[in-house]
């Protein structure tokens, strides 16, 4: 006899259990406030691409340009820049030193001329070391057409709709993410 009202107590809870499952189901209507919030300032592709090293503001994401080149020996998508796809290219220079890049239309970087033709990544294009105009650090390189004079005044590569940076990807970082490995947890700041 105990054991038969067990069963019925434990078959009432199941069925209490269920009617509130289908309630709760019945009566949630998914809203605005559901879906993706829209993303804060930094987060879209106007986040800042810094130097590695320093920190110099080196580009915006919204600079971000790809530019293919039949030389890569591998080309990948990422989704470094607030969600957005981006195209990162590997390459390989004469030393066999591989290098993976992202290609910015423009880029807060010191170009050091004369521009080289010679093991071009990008054919028709010559090229020339660019480093971060603070540390000095290498970040990668600036290419111009070869038709141009070997070195060009600054303004004239920059107003260029023809003309690029190559960054190396482990030499910048993003703005959000570095500041999030400056904040410190709530936890500690008691």
């Amino acid at each position: 006899m105990r054991r038969s009202t067990s069963l019925r107590l434990l078959g009432l809870q199941w069925d209490k259990l269920l009617f509130d499952c289908i309630f709760v189901l019945l009566l949630f209507q998914p809203s605005e406030s559901c879906a993706a919030e829209p993303p804060e300032h930094g987060t879209s592709t106007d986040t800042l691409i810094l130097c590695r090293a320093c920190g110099h503001e080196v580009a915006f994401g919204t600079d971000i340009h790809f530019v293919p080149s039949r030389m890569a020996l591998s080309s990948r998508n990422d989704t470094s820049v607030g969600g957005r796809r981006i195209h990162v290219q590997l390459f390989e220079n004469p030393h066999g030193h591989q290098f993976e890049v992202i290609t910015f239309r423009r880029a807060d970087v010191i170009k050091h001329w004369p521009a080289d033709r010679h093991f071009s990544w990008y054919p028709g294009f010559s090229w020339t070391v660019a480093t971060c105009p603070r540390c000095k650090t290498h970040l990668g390189w600036a290419f111009q057409p070869s038709s141009w004079p070997d070195t060009i005044p600054n303004n004239k590569f920059e107003e260029s709709e023809n003309t690029f940076s190559a960054l190396i990807t482990d030499r910048i970082l993003r703005e959000d993410y570095a500041s999030s490995l400056l904040m410190t947890p709530k936890s500690f700041t008691s």
